[in-house]
């Protein structure tokens, strides 16, 4: 949010912060939340540059164009071990994720 924004929400009285402190996160949720997104992130960047539609990554993984959708999105439902999985069936390699594990969220 801009600053100038942000200041005149805070002179108006309202309370600017952020979704960790809104949620009541701990850190290691923050970091897990943190972690999903950017997997799911990758995720869509990956299948795009392959020029793969969400049914074909949906054929790969033996999974639904609805499940990779969700997966995109980040849905909570969506597990990380499907996220990596799907990640691998992309050509993604070892060294590739643990650089998307280590980064900080693209967005």
């Amino acid at each position: 949010m801009r600053e100038e924004k942000k200041k005149r929400l805070e002179a108006k009285g309202w309370k600017v912060g952020d979704a960790k402190e809104f949620l009541s996160l701990s850190d290691e949720e923050e970091a897990y939340i943190e972690l999903k997104l950017r997997l799911a992130e990758r995720l869509r960047e990956r299948r795009r540059h392959r020029r793969l539609t969400q049914v074909d990554l949906a054929r790969m993984v033996k999974s639904s164009q609805s499940r990779v959708a969700k997966m995109e999105a980040g849905d909570p439902s969506v597990s990380i071990d499907l996220l990596v999985r799907s990640l691998l069936a992309l050509g993604t390699t070892n060294r590739e994720l643990s650089k998307i594990i280590s980064s900080s969220r693209i967005a």
